[in-house]
């Protein structure tokens, strides 16, 4: 099964330092497994944050070994369904954050973040937080 990572997993990751972090490991594994998933806007938030030339260039062309899960429009309608169903719950989030969620949920793919916000939105959606299983 395919986990879909999240920015900030990614961004753990691409540190020049990275630091010693489980789900660092756990993404290291499950791309060695074929199994991390990747959708654009999660491409496009990691390739956004870098200003050097250079640097972009080298993380667009290591990001390209990943393909993108298609994002259709049911995707969209669903993350706004998600957005409204936390907000009457008072929990607040970002646009790209209800697009990961719709999507998991739709692919039946299990998110893996260290953004404690997916723990909220997922005591109310119909989405799996990845469990990291230490070797």
């Amino acid at each position: 099964m395919k986990v879909l990572v999240d920015t900030s997993v990614w961004s753990l990751a691409l540190r020049r330092r990275a630091p010693a972090h489980a789900s660092v490991d756990e993404l290291r594994r499950l791309l060695a497994a074929g199994r991390a998933a990747m959708i654009g806007p999660i491409r496009q938030e990691l390739l956004n944050g870098l200003r050097d030339a250079a640097l972009f260039d080298r993380l667009r062309d290591h990001l390209r070994a990943l393909p993108d899960e298609p994002v259709e429009r049911v995707d969209y309608e669903r993350a706004a369904e998600h957005f409204h169903t936390c907000r009457a719950a008072g929990i607040q989030g970002l646009n790209t954050d209800f697009l990961i969620c719709a999507v998991a949920e739709r692919h039946a793919m299990p998110i893996l973040t260290t953004d404690a916000d997916f723990s909220r939105y997922a005591s109310l959606l119909p989405v799996a937080l990845h469990r990291i299983h230490l070797p």
